[in-house]
């Protein structure tokens, strides 16, 4: 038996990892789709985090861990805990495994879900890449839905986190799906890191990925080369997406624009980083709760074609940007958080560090509109507005004035 161990990222808000069983209503109904996201740090197998789960059926996984705690008095309470929120409610429906609950996409993921009908389980590791309060608060919001979260410890070590979480755990996972009889369809989380220091604009999925600018961009690459590896051989239906900056409500502490809203309201100074040519960096936006290009992946995910780790004929392999905004250069980022906490920012101004960063990123997302139907509709404008107000009720800011 595997041994997985997770990490993480308004009423319904929809960021890397789900999956879902097939869409029967018998208790022993299997795992169908996986969606995979390994940009947070999940292990499998004892130190391995990632951003999914094996292809098991239902009853085996609720069997294999009802057996691991037959010592415990709770063991029949945490099997019903696990089985009752995936119940689905609504024809058509699916359950979803969603690992990395309590993170950001996760967590909205989660809820976008549930809100449809499907049914959820979370698993989670709640370890302190950032605040782990977050995501203890989030874990809330998703249990006052009804979304109960399994919370599975890990160890890991830096600096070799991003190797042991976005390579090492994805061909652990990998390696279980491949394994499966009948294979799920994963769905993981890339990232618009891995264009590197490509300069052709916008990227589009066909452009090259092999001038990483940093060690993340780096495993996220090699994940893509696994991931088409695993496809090739063994016949897994595999979905990659790229995401550019996710960002909104219970987003992450050691994002930009979440520490921009910080240090304003506290009064220090912002950093702002200027490119080549003293430039400003400028970045392609995707709210949070334009989820669609997810759910639409997990929709279209096609069939894996392998069974018990042989493959029986070619499956769909599909990258996938999503984005929804035009390019926005950084102290109109900065301005528009301004206006809307109606407070000036202190600005510390220096040049970019090699640091791995990138000066502009800005994708071509229409591809994803024609195999997808992925329209974004939320401005930078609106999706930073829900997020000041947002941080302003969590953080417990009762100035009202401060949001437009």
């Amino acid at each position: 038996m595997l041994t997985p161990s997770f990490d993480e990222d308004g009423e319904f808000p929809s960021t890397p990892a789900k999956f879902k069983i097939d869409r029967s209503h018998n208790m022993n109904r299997h795992f169908h789709r996986c969606f995979a996201s390994t940009s947070t740090m999940f292990f499998w197998a004892l130190l391995l985090i990632a951003f999914t789960a094996s292809y098991l059926s239902f009853q085996s996984f609720v069997e294999s861990r009802s057996r691991y705690f037959t010592s415990s008095c709770g063991a029949i309470q945490w099997e019903n805990q696990v089985r009752n929120p995936g119940h689905i409610h609504r024809s058509g429906g699916m359950s979803v495994l969603v690992t990395g609950a309590a993170g950001f996409v996760g967590s909205h993921f989660s809820l976008a879900l549930k809100k449809r009908g499907d049914g959820v389980v979370g698993l989670d590791n709640f370890n302190n890449y950032y605040d782990p309060s977050l995501k203890k608060a989030r874990n809330s919001l998703l249990n006052s839905h009804r979304i109960f979260v399994v919370e599975v410890r890990y160890a890991m070590e830096n600096p070799n986190s991003y190797v042991q979480s976005n390579i090492a755990g994805l061909v652990t996972l990998l390696e279980a799906c491949k394994s499966a009889n009948p294979q799920p369809a994963v769905v993981w989380a890339s990232s618009s890191s891995v264009y590197g220091l490509n300069e052709k604009i916008p990227f589009s999925e066909a452009d090259r990925t092999d001038q990483p600018a940093s060690l993340y961009a780096a495993t996220k690459k090699a994940g893509e080369e696994i991931t088409h590896t695993y496809n090739h051989i063994y016949g897994l239906s595999i979905t990659g997406l790229r995401f550019f900056t996710v960002y909104g409500p219970w987003g992450r502490p050691d994002m930009a624009y979440f520490s921009f809203t910080r240090n304003i309201l506290q009064g220090k100074p912002i950093t702002i980083f200027r490119g080549k040519n003293r430039g400003d960096l400028a970045r392609d936006f995707t709210y949070i709760d334009d989820i669609e290009g997810c759910l639409g992946s997990l929709d279209t995910s096609g069939t894996s074609t392998g069974s018990g780790g042989k493959k029986r004929g070619p499956a769909p392999y599909r990258i996938f940007n999503l984005r929804n905004t035009s390019p926005v250069r950084v102290p109109e980022l900065e301005n528009i958080l301004e206006r809307h906490l109606k407070l000036k920012a202190k600005r510390n101004i220096v040049d970019m560090p090699g640091n791995g960063d990138v000066p502009f990123t800005h994708a071509n997302i229409s591809l994803a509109g024609k195999e997808l139907g992925f329209e974004p509709i939320t401005d930078l404008q609106t999706g930073l507005n829900k997020l000041v107000r947002w941080y302003l009720s969590y953080y417990g800011y009762n100035n009202r004035n401060a949001v437009e």
